[in-house]
C-alpha cells in the first residue's frame, strides 16, 4: 500500500457549499433584482414629471403672448378707435404677412412655438402612460387680408423632437418616424381660411385650415381644427389632428420596455406669429 502523505494544517481545504445555501443564495438574488425593477417601475411612474398637457389657448401662459412692439400695439389701437367700429383701421393694422416668431415664449415651459405628438402606450413595469414629445424648430407664415387667410406655410424639424425618455427619442431616429430619413414635416394650406370677422384684441377665434401634411415622405389632404387668439402684436394659433400611422407609411415602434402602442397619435402644434 502506498502511504497517505500527511495533511499539511496550513493549506485550507476548499469550503464546501451546501445545496440548500445554493438554493438561499439563488433566491436572495431573485428578490433583490425583482426589488431593483419594482423600484425602477415605481420611480418610472411616480416620480417622473406628468405629461404636458394638451395644446389649446386655455393651457397657453399668459408670456406666450407678451408684446415685442409696444408703439406698433398702441397705434393700432388708437387708430382703430378713430374709426367708425374701428374695422378698417384695425383690417390695414393686421392685413400682410405674420411669421413664426421664436423670441415669443419659452420652449421649457412650452409658452413659445412648438410641434409636438401624443402617444398612448403601455410600459413594463408601469403600466398605460402617454408618451408625449415635442419640438421648439419650427419656421413659417401665414399671410392675412382683411378677414381671410389666403395662405399659411409651417416647416417643423422633427429630428429634434423630445420627451421624457432619450431612449424613446433615439428610437424614433430610425423607427415609426424615422427622422434620420425625413426629418421634416411640413403643412401648406390649400383653401383660404374665412375667420367671418376681424380679429379683436383677446378674441379668440375658430377656424378650419384644409391643407396638405407631409410626415414621413407622404403627403395627405387633411382638415385641422384651429383655435387663434390676437393678444397685442402676437397671434397664438394652436390645434390638433389625429394620425393613423399606416397613412403614413409608418410602423409601430418597438422596444423591450414598450409591451403595447396605439396604431395612432395625435399630432398638435402651438405657434406664436407676428407680424413681418
Amino acid at each position: 500500500m502506498t502511504a497517505r502523505p500527511p495533511t499539511d494544517p496550513t493549506i485550507a481545504r476548499p469550503a464546501r457549499v451546501r445545496p440548500r445555501t445554493l438554493l438561499l443564495i439563488g433566491v436572495v438574488v431573485v428578490v433583490v433584482l425583482g426589488l431593483a425593477a419594482g423600484a425602477a417601475g415605481f420611480s418610472y411612474l411616480f416620480l417622473r414629471g406628468p405629461a404636458p398637457a394638451a395644446v389649446g389657448l386655455s393651457s397657453a401662459t399668459p408670456s406666450s403672448a407678451t408684446s415685442v412692439d409696444p408703439t406698433a400695439t398702441s397705434s393700432t389701437s388708437a387708430a382703430a378707435s378713430t374709426s367708425p367700429g374701428g374695422s378698417s383701421s384695425t383690417t390695414a393694422g393686421l392685413d400682410g404677412t405674420w411669421n413664426v416668431d421664436p423670441s415669443i415664449g419659452s420652449f421649457s415651459d412650452f409658452s413659445g412655438s412648438f410641434v409636438g405628438y401624443r402617444v398612448d402606450e403601455e410600459l413594463a413595469n408601469v403600466g398605460a402612460a402617454t408618451a408625449v414629445g415635442r419640438t421648439p424648430d419650427v419656421t413659417g407664415s401665414l399671410t392675412l387680408a382683411g378677414t381671410t387667410i389666403s395662405s399659411v406655410e409651417i416647416s417643423a424639424n422633427l429630428g429634434t423632437l423630445e420627451s421624457d425618455k432619450p431612449q424613446r427619442d433615439n428610437q424614433l431616429h430610425r423607427q415609426a418616424l424615422e427622422t434620420d430619413q425625413f426629418p421634416t414635416a411640413t403643412f401648406s394650406l390649400t383653401s383660404p381660411i374665412e375667420l367671418g370677422s376681424v380679429p379683436a384684441d383677446g378674441q379668440v377665434i375658430q377656424a378650419t385650415a384644409t391643407g396638405n401634411l407631409t410626415i414621413h415622405g407622404v403627403t395627405k389632404s387633411v382638415q385641422i381644427p384651429l383655435e387663434a387668439r390676437l393678444s397685442g402684436n402676437v397671434v397664438t394659433v394652436t390645434g390638433s389632428i389625429d394620425i393613423l400611422f399606416s397613412d403614413y407609411g409608418m410602423s409601430r415602434p418597438t422596444s423591450f420596455l414598450v409591451l403595447t402602442i396605439a396604431d395612432h397619435g395625435t399630432m398638435e402644434f402651438q405657434l406664436q406669429f407676428t407680424k413681418g
